[in-house]
């Protein structure tokens, strides 16, 4: 049951302009106000911030719901849960995940944890990069950021460096980072996007690394998401077609996404990334409930691969926003 055109859905963030990864959001904003006004409905963009008043007074302008694009508030990624609970808190309705959901998933070290004790298969970790194997390869990242913040070709260390790389890179980006197993391999991102209250998973995107060069880690790094006239964004093209060309992986990847759905409770729209190791392995690396839905992003291109227009993916989302029936005119 949809709703009905014509009521006010205004579209939230509390993105600066400061990172890439920032200005993103912004234009992820703008895509979705100028989509849900093509829609029909009456919206705007408002910048949102951690004052619980600020959410009484868009409470008295009688909101549908509220599409919450919110994943870090002043460029602080641990700040971001914060928002959906602030909704919770006055009783708007919202797109995407609750903020149990948020809370259990932001952070990474949490995340592995519940995924281990799932018996779902996660690389291996340790907090401080103590005790590792000195010639091992291991990838040092932020615990709490989804936007790949610091990544780049020299995460990926051997043992005998890690414990220094994690309390430099620390002190460096003003955030936790940790150390997980590195997977040689490759790397895919699945869409899941909620319709009749069942995770649909997208089409299938692996991450090509084109022309890469030798010795590079082959990972997404910050430049290979942001920064478009990078080698590193360039060479990392997404593929489509591995239900057809290899439907066993295919559906090894789909069980396990639709696993990390369930297990997380999560709702509304959602991403799981993958590394594939060289006996065909999938190894879960990061469930992400608040995935860019930037007309360009693969978010957008999954569902495009799948046949809905970009409106038809906004429609869906806001479709199976929690506690939508309450909203519904």
């Amino acid at each position: 049951m949809a709703l009905k055109p014509g009521g006010f859905i205004p579209v939230v963030h509390a993105a600066t302009s400061e990172r890439s990864d920032e200005i993103d959001t912004l234009l992820s904003a703008e895509a979705v106000v100028c989509t849900l006004a093509e829609l029909g409905f009456a919206t705007e963009i408002v910048a949102v911030d951690l004052d619980l008043n600020h959410f009484y007074a868009l409470k008295q302008r009688n909101p549908l719901l509220v599409f919450n694009l919110v994943d870090a508030v002043r460029g602080d990624g641990r700040l971001a849960p914060v928002i959906p609970s602030l909704l919770d808190a006055v009783g708007l309705p919202y797109t995407g995940a609750h903020s149990d959901a948020w809370l259990e998933t932001l952070s990474k070290l949490a995340t592995k944890l519940r995924l281990e004790r799932a018996d779902l298969p996660t690389p291996g970790f340790s907090v401080d990069g103590a005790n590792l194997r000195p010639d091992s390869l291991y990838i040092v990242k932020a615990v709490w950021e989804h936007g790949s913040l610091g990544l780049d070709e020299s995460s990926v260390m051997k043992g005998a460096d890690v414990a220094t790389a994690v309390a430099e890179r620390t002190h460096r980006f003003g955030t936790k980072h940790f150390a997980e197993i590195y997977i040689e391999g490759r790397e895919f991102n699945l869409a899941l996007l909620e319709e009749r209250g069942q995770p649909r998973v997208l089409p299938m995107a692996e991450i090509l690394f084109e022309n890469w060069r030798e010795g590079i880690p082959r990972i997404v790094g910050y430049d290979a998401k942001w920064t478009s006239d990078s080698e590193a964004y360039v060479g990392t093209p997404r593929f489509f077609g591995v239900e057809e060309s290899e439907p066993a992986l295919a559906v090894k990847l789909g069980t396990l996404a639709t696993s990390c759905w369930d297990l997380f409770n999560l709702a509304g729209y959602a991403r799981v990334d993958f590394r594939v190791d060289a006996s065909g392995k999938p190894w879960i690396i990061e469930v992400n409930v608040n995935p860019c839905l930037n007309p360009d992003a693969g978010f957008a291109a999954a569902a495009s691969r799948a046949g809905l227009t970009y409106p038809n993916l906004i429609g869906r989302i806001i479709d199976a926003a929690p506690r939508a029936l309450q909203a519904i005119a």
